[in-house]
């Protein structure tokens, strides 16, 4: 495939890089909603939302991370995702990520942290069963 083709991604948390290679899509979730990025997509610079990044590379296989809030850049057929915190479906423990989300639930919607919590702990299961 040509390399015109193809999208260099880095997939970037704070403390490693999480995935980083070629790809034939991307699909993030930012403030606006779901972005699909595909070759020769017009610069870009978004906030992202918790939730699930979806990479396509060109052997055909998807790569699954569950991502805290970050920052989506794409210039050039590059696609730089950074996070704070990202993890891999394959990383993510589906029966703690599970209790997680109960034990945030049972916090009460109204604390705030205990909503961050929900968003993050929905996005690591959303994350696995995808993948699945």
């Amino acid at each position: 495939m040509a390399t015109d083709k193809l999208l260099t991604v880095s997939l970037v948390a704070a403390d490693r890089v999480v995935w980083e290679g070629e790809a034939t899509m991307v699909i993030a979730r930012t403030t606006e909603g779901d972005v699909g990025i595909l070759p020769n997509h017009a610069p870009l610079l978004s906030l992202m939302v918790d939730g699930v990044v979806d990479i396509r590379t060109p052997q055909g296989e998807t790569w699954v991370a569950a991502v805290d809030a970050g920052f989506l850049s794409v210039a050039d057929n590059r696609v730089s995702i950074l996070s704070e915190h990202a993890e891999m479906s394959h990383e993510i423990d589906l029966e703690k990520a599970r209790h997680d989300l109960e034990r945030a639930l049972a916090a009460g919607e109204d604390n705030g942290s205990a909503t961050e919590a929900v968003r993050k702990a929905e996005a690591r299961i959303r994350a696995v069963e995808k993948a699945s």
